[in-house]
């Protein structure tokens, strides 16, 4: 048994090596291969894939039941993080002039609707008042009547407040698909056109697959395929401030105001401490320290997790939609991997 992991990590090193293009295997590789190896017998078989980057270079990768490098996945809400980039890359651009205007500065037709005076910071917050809870059935703008809306957009219209702006973060898809229709409304092009342009071309993301609603706008909130390096790299992306393999994709301060935790959602969320702009925030517990990590966030457990001081990404690909244990699964393969890394479980030098 103990014969065959050596093989294994072997086997994983030299996929490294085909991956990276380089001569030398990184030290963390073969230890990171067997980590990741524990979760091949995992009882649940909806884990789809692994991938681990340090800086900007793959030191682990695997992939189970079935899912291989070029497989699409679905990401879920980890595509409301993806709209967020999207976002910064309109304001980037002068589309959009300033994230404190109004949703009906660029969606005129919300005018006069609950949603249209609220500003795109608290839209980008889940905070933007309206009665839209995804977690309580009853909602009147829960996702699932939004997808299941003859009219999407006059169903968004529609929802009432219930809440003033800015004062009440409360989890929903709705604002998210409003946050998708500004891009669309402030470029002139589909969300999914001015993510492919913007964003997919220039990460070098070929494979990828974003739905519609039955009215052919995009699904700012979520439906996001993509392949397990597609998330890596989006990851990559966020990690360095913007920059991808030395090209400026996105502005470092868009990305320093997205990542900026702006709402504590520890007491109703017990996989974050807080929230910005459609990302996650959590400082990670790893042996004596503490580890401030960004990810975004996806229904079954898909994750995207960035740590810019570790130099570290680490994505979870799962199909454990609306089952509980997925999350938790994603929190523990992170923390298996940061706490085989001994320089990072160590105390903070001085």
């Amino acid at each position: 048994m103990r014969w065959n992991r050596v093989i294994k990590a072997a086997a994983a090193a030299a996929l490294w090596l085909d991956l990276a293009g380089c001569q030398s295997v990184p030290p963390e590789a073969p230890l990171l291969a067997q980590v990741l190896q524990r979760w091949d017998e995992e009882p649940h078989h909806d884990l789809r894939s692994v991938v681990v980057m340090h800086q900007g270079r793959i030191v682990a990768e695997r992939y189970f039941n079935g899912e291989t490098a070029e497989t699409l996945h679905d990401v879920r809400s980890a595509g409301k993080s993806v709209t967020s980039l999207l976002v910064a890359m309109a304001v980037d651009q002068g589309k959009i002039r300033s994230l404190a205007d109004p949703v009906q500065a660029y969606w005129t037709a919300a005018k006069g609707s609950a949603i249209g005076d609220v500003a795109l910071s608290d839209v980008l917050t889940m905070r933007s008042g309206l009665a839209a809870f995804d977690e309580d059935p009853v909602s009147a703008g829960q996702e699932d009547k939004l997808d299941d809306a003859a009219d999407p957009l006059g169903f968004a219209l529609g929802v009432p407040r219930a809440d003033p702006p800015g004062t009440v973060y409360r989890y929903n898809s709705l604002t998210a698909y409003v946050a998708g229709l500004v891009v669309e409304q402030a470029s002139g092009l589909p969300l999914r056109d001015f993510a492919r342009v913007n964003l997919f071309e220039p990460l070098g993301i070929r494979q990828w697959r974003w739905d519609a609603d039955v009215a052919g706008h995009t699904k700012g909130q979520g439906n996001l395929w993509l392949t397990a390096r597609g998330m890596a790299a989006l990851g990559e992306l966020v990690r360095n401030k913007g920059e991808y393999q030395g090209r400026r994709v996105i502005s470092e301060d868009g990305v320093a105001q997205m990542l900026q935790p702006r709402v504590a959602i520890s007491t109703v969320d017990p996989y974050a401490d807080g929230y910005g702009y459609f990302w996650y925030f959590k400082a990670m517990p790893v042996g004596e320290r503490r580890l401030p990590v960004w990810f975004a966030s996806g229904n079954g457990g898909n994750k995207v997790y960035v740590l810019p001081e570790q130099a570290l990404v680490v994505t979870v690909a799962s199909s454990a939609y609306g089952r509980g244990y997925g999350q938790r699964r994603s929190q523990e393969i992170l923390h298996a991997v940061l706490t085989a890394l001994p320089e990072l479980s160590g105390p903070r030098p001085r």
